[in-house]
């Protein structure tokens, strides 16, 4: 484990020694998309750095460096395809959502790729008010419950360029059944191949807390784990990776929340 330095700055992501993937190292978009037309208006450095999202100015830095290592490392490991990645908190209050949300943000730097960060929390949704999204045709669940019949009215374009927002739609206590439907299934199947360049983030709900977490990663290619700094121990971390298959365990992140 390495100590955190900065508030809310991912460090390196460290591989569970169960999960194989220690010794890997870096290595025609159809026409037809579902993305939203409209535009979310782009803020200011300040404003972004209010919302907790990194970006290209000197002053994240450190934090955009660290996202782009995350990915970097990720790519390594997805190989030569689109993929879904699970980020997933051990516990609440690990700062799994920031994670998740700037790992979208690092996909979407790339001028080559764009990302959807799928807000699957539903009992601690943070997506939407982070990113400044007026979700008023509704979210996640209101698709799965079927309320909604189109995936395109959930998927909402965000601050940040070439990065969409599928928010929960609103605070659910039962997710499990929805999220192992197919209604789910086909949700992330068409948002990855509608385009190729296309990367998913899951912001998952925490691991040790429900099954929800263990459900979602049977969607995802990897599952990165969250761990707040003096949060949660050594013990805890093991359990929570035991809930996923090794080989799409990438690995751990060691956030600094204090």
């Amino acid at each position: 484990m390495h100590d955190a330095r900065r508030q809310e700055e991912p460090m390196n992501m460290n591989t569970h020694p169960n999960s194989g993937a220690a010794e890997r190292t870096e290595p025609t978009v159809p026409a037809r998309s579902i993305v939203r037309a409209t535009e979310t208006q782009a803020l200011s450095p300040r404003a972004l750095e209010d919302r907790r999202l990194i970006h290209r100015n000197d002053s994240t830095r450190l934090h955009a460096d660290a996202f782009r290592d995350l990915r970097t490392r990720l790519l390594a490991l997805g190989g030569d395809r689109n993929f879904v990645t699970l980020v997933a908190p051990v516990v609440p209050g690990c700062g799994a959502s920031f994670v998740a949300r700037n790992l979208a943000a690092a996909f979407a730097f790339d001028e080559t790729k764009t990302s959807t960060l799928i807000d699957c929390d539903a009992l601690r949704p943070a997506q939407q008010a982070a990113l400044g999204v007026d979700a008023a045709q509704g979210g996640l669940m209101d698709y799965l419950d079927g309320r909604i019949d189109e995936m395109a009215p959930v998927q909402y374009r965000t601050v940040l360029p070439r990065m969409d927002l599928v928010p929960t739609g609103g605070v659910r206590e039962i997710t499990g059944e929805s999220f192992s439907s197919l209604r789910m299934r086909s949700l992330v199947d068409s948002l990855r191949s509608t385009h190729g360049n296309r990367y998913l983030v899951l912001d998952g709900p925490p691991v040790l807390k429900s099954p929800d977490a263990r459900i979602l990663s049977d969607l995802a290619d990897l599952v990165v784990l969250v761990a707040g700094y003096a949060r949660v121990t050594t013990e805890q971390i093991e359990k929570a990776a035991a809930n996923f298959a090794p080989e799409k365990l990438a690995g751990v992140v060691f956030n600094d929340i204090q």
